[in-house]
């Protein structure tokens, strides 16, 4: 399937400094994250962009984190953008069984961490899924934050290299 946000990064250091910040704060939500990532513009290859990305979201304190959460929703809820349906797109297949229990734990995530259950779900069924996060609540709340931000910069890390795709011939 062609993706429509895929332009390589030639025509990423190009835009306008405004449409590479809309761009980034479509990878990551935190509006920090983005200013500190486009502040190392303009990029001499997706490498650099990458390593920047990866090192801003590192030093990003907590509430920034909290910040980058907001765009994501909940695993097995109602998405509402193209990236989160892209990477939860092993949810389709989910049964009702699979769904209440996600649901049920993510409430009980929330309810332990005070945020969001964020895991890089791409190429993941909604088993795996579940079984990560049964897992995850077993962790300490230190444990799981480095956990979060990690699954974060994953998820990041794959936003940005979809959109340093270069588009396809004939598009």
């Amino acid at each position: 399937m062609p993706n429509p946000t895929a332009i390589g990064l030639a025509e990423f250091n190009r835009l306008s400094e405004r449409q590479r910040m809309h761009m980034l704060f479509e990878v990551c939500s935190s509006p920090i994250w983005a200013r500190r990532v486009l502040a190392g513009g303009p990029f001499r290859d997706s490498e650099a962009l990458l390593d920047r990305a990866d090192r801003v979201l590192a030093e990003l304190p907590d509430t920034e984190i909290d910040a980058a959460l907001d765009g994501h929703p909940r695993i097995g809820g109602r998405v509402d953008n193209a990236s989160s349906a892209r990477e939860q797109a092993g949810m389709t297949t989910a049964g009702d069984e699979v769904r209440a229990e996600l649901a049920a734990k993510n409430h009980d995530y929330e309810d332990r961490f005070g945020y969001v259950y964020l895991v890089c779900a791409s190429g993941r069924s909604a088993g795996e899924l579940l079984d990560i996060l049964t897992e995850r609540l077993d962790n300490d709340p230190e444990t799981e934050r480095r956990v979060m931000r990690n699954e974060l910069a994953k998820i990041n890390r794959l936003r940005l290299q979809r959109l340093l795709a270069e588009r396809e011939e004939g598009r």
